[in-house]
């Protein structure tokens, strides 16, 4: 099977959706060539006395069919196929699974709520920049895993029998959207939780991160909806509040909620809504990757890299031979301008790293052409592949290298929801100024540049001669004055 050594599959087989990820080993990391994902809905299919149906086993079996194509062009050792929660309970899963088996020319595995959780949490610190010291969350069909973990090691895992399929099916059958029903199942999430409550919180966390596909759907709600990417319990309670106003689940529609997922959430949210309450989570962001890439990290063996954003960077810079001493300049200056007005802009260690990602990426369109070198970063920046890196930080990241240069377009510093506006404004005018004064690439040509902010207003004190001394460094100042200028953003040049 030439070309397909280095091809992996790992494929869920889930409560609510079926999910393959097909996937290539590439520099330490993967790279995802196929996703294809079906909604199943095996949970419902699952009786009171744990009987899966004809019915729910066809659905099941027809999807497995579409997969079993991609597969045969995959050596067998390299393929993982699992099932989680219906098929832990089904009592007549054996049905199921032979004929699953058949189907893909391969072993089914059957695994633990605990290995489920495992996994989640391998995915997870693989994929998932910021602190690592955190609390994962994945609402899965039929059942829920929290973990809690540092770096590549979890600390206390738990898998728990409450889902958005499950749920929906107890307390939202009528299709009944009322406060009551919400309430009933916010009160039976809440005593699932209330025994290993305890015990997660005794471990601790900086970061919580949401691998689910309820939390997806709520960062795409919140995009949609101009919001910035932190899921927070009032914005839980808010996207409740317009679930009630639409009544019934026929008529739920909200801005970025999609059709295929409109089923499962208000069951998911209300499960989320008593996680945050229980746990009293203040923020959640989405994970990068779950169970899918645990698994094919798993095969991989490839240990956990405890910054997952700079190995992504290195990864990029490599490909598209960025001159990493220029990068790195402009970074360092960049730092240093940033910490000299932390205080008077609120710049917070967050908005400081991406600043300093901007810088590092800065000349990444330049590996296509110069003229448009600050169009084509953007479009490569949102458009590329960044392990590490949330969709909402990618926009940010793209608008401030859309803006390094020339004219400044002010809408779409406001238009990206990782900061708050003005705080996209500071990085970007920062961002500006670095490359201005690195621009002669070499390390001992930066100048002592004393830089302070009052307001709104920049004050830049240069070393006495410098502008006489570099009237093309001073030309490039005073253009950038007045680029500054015409978006309100005042620079004063001493």
């Amino acid at each position: 099977m030439l070309g397909s050594a280095s091809l992996y599959a790992a494929i869920d087989l889930g409560s609510n959706s079926f999910h393959m990820l097909v996937v290539r080993e590439v520099a330490g990391s993967i790279q995802t060539l196929s996703r294809i994902k079906r909604k199943v809905r095996l949970a419902a299919g699952l009786s009171s006395e744990n009987h899966l149906s004809q019915e729910a086993m066809e659905r099941g079996w027809q999807c497995l069919r579409l997969f079993s194509e991609r597969l045969q062009d995959i050596p067998q050792e390299q393929i993982r196929v699992v099932a989680t929660a219906t098929l832990r309970l089904a009592v007549n899963a054996r049905t199921f699974l032979d004929k699953a088996q058949e189907i893909l020319g391969c072993p089914v595995q059957v695994i633990s709520g605990e290995e489920e959780a495992r996994l989640i949490y391998q995915g997870v610190a693989h994929t998932t920049g910021g602190a690592d010291q955190r609390l994962v969350v994945d609402i899965g069909g039929a059942s829920t895993e929290l973990v809690t973990g540092t770096g590549a090691q979890t600390t206390s895992l738990f898998s728990l029998s409450m889902g958005c399929v499950t749920w929906l099916e107890r307390f939202f059958t009528d299709r009944n959207l009322g406060q009551e029903n919400f309430q009933a199942a916010e009160l039976a999430a809440r005593e699932v939780l209330r025994p290993v409550a305890g015990e997660l919180r005794r471990h601790g966390w900086k970061v919580c991160v949401g691998a689910s596909g309820t939390v997806q759907a709520l960062q795409e709600i919140m995009m949609a909806q101009g919001m910035d990417e932190r899921i927070t319990l009032a914005k839980l309670q808010q996207l409740k509040q317009r679930a009630i106003q639409c009544g019934r689940l026929e008529e739920l529609e909200i801005e970025g909620l999609t059709l295929e997922r409109a089923l499962v959430f208000p069951s998911g949210l209300a499960i989320l809504i008593a996680i945050f309450t229980e746990m009293n989570i203040e923020s959640m962001t989405l994970a990068g990757g779950a169970l899918r890439e645990g698994l094919v990290y798993g095969m991989l063996h490839l240990a956990v890299d405890q910054d997952i954003r700079s190995r992504t960077l290195r990864n990029i810079q490599r490909r598209f031979i960025i001159d990493t001493d220029q990068s790195r300049r402009v970074s360092t200056l960049a730092g240093r301008f940033a910490q000299s007005v932390e205080k008077a802009w609120d710049l917070d260690a967050y908005s400081t790293d991406i600043l300093k990602v901007a810088c590092e990426l800065h000349e990444i369109g330049l590996s296509i052409e110069f003229k448009q070198a600050p169009l084509h970063a953007a479009w490569l920046v949102r458009n590329l592949d960044l392990p590490g890196f949330t969709p909402a930080q990618k926009k940010l990241l793209a608008t401030l290298l859309l803006n390094q240069t020339n004219a400044v377009d002010l809408s779409s510093l406001h238009q990206q929801n990782a900061v708050p506006p003005r705080v996209a404004e500071h990085l970007c005018r920062l961002l500006r100024l670095a490359i201005i004064f690195a621009n002669r690439r070499r390390d001992d040509l930066l100048p002592d540049i004393a830089v302070s902010a009052q307001g709104e207003k920049l004050t830049l004190t240069l070393p006495e001669g410098w502008l006489a001394g570099h009237p093309l460094g001073a030309e490039l100042i005073e253009q950038e004055s007045q680029w500054q200028s015409y978006v309100h953003w005042a620079l004063e040049i001493r």
